[in-house]
């Protein structure tokens, strides 16, 4: 199901979620630890995270996902 609400989301954006929130193995990473892992800036994991999360808040599925990660 999580897969599913995250499947609105390009790539790059599903991936710093999965790993932002730990959310396939439920150990939650650091915007640093996300940008050396894509080779990217701490600031820009942030604003990629940003637009995940707003493109998500525009979703149907958010109540769904907020549900199966309570």
């Amino acid at each position: 199901q999580v897969d599913r609400v995250l499947g609105h989301l390009q790539d790059r954006e599903r991936r710093v979620l999965e790993l932002r929130f730990g959310l396939f193995d439920g150990r939650p990473r650091t915007l640093e630890e996300i940008g050396g892992e894509l080779n990217l800036t701490r600031e820009r994991i942030r604003q990629i995270e940003r637009k995940a999360l707003g493109r998500l808040r525009g979703d149907a599925n958010v109540a769904e996902l907020r549900e199966l990660l309570a």
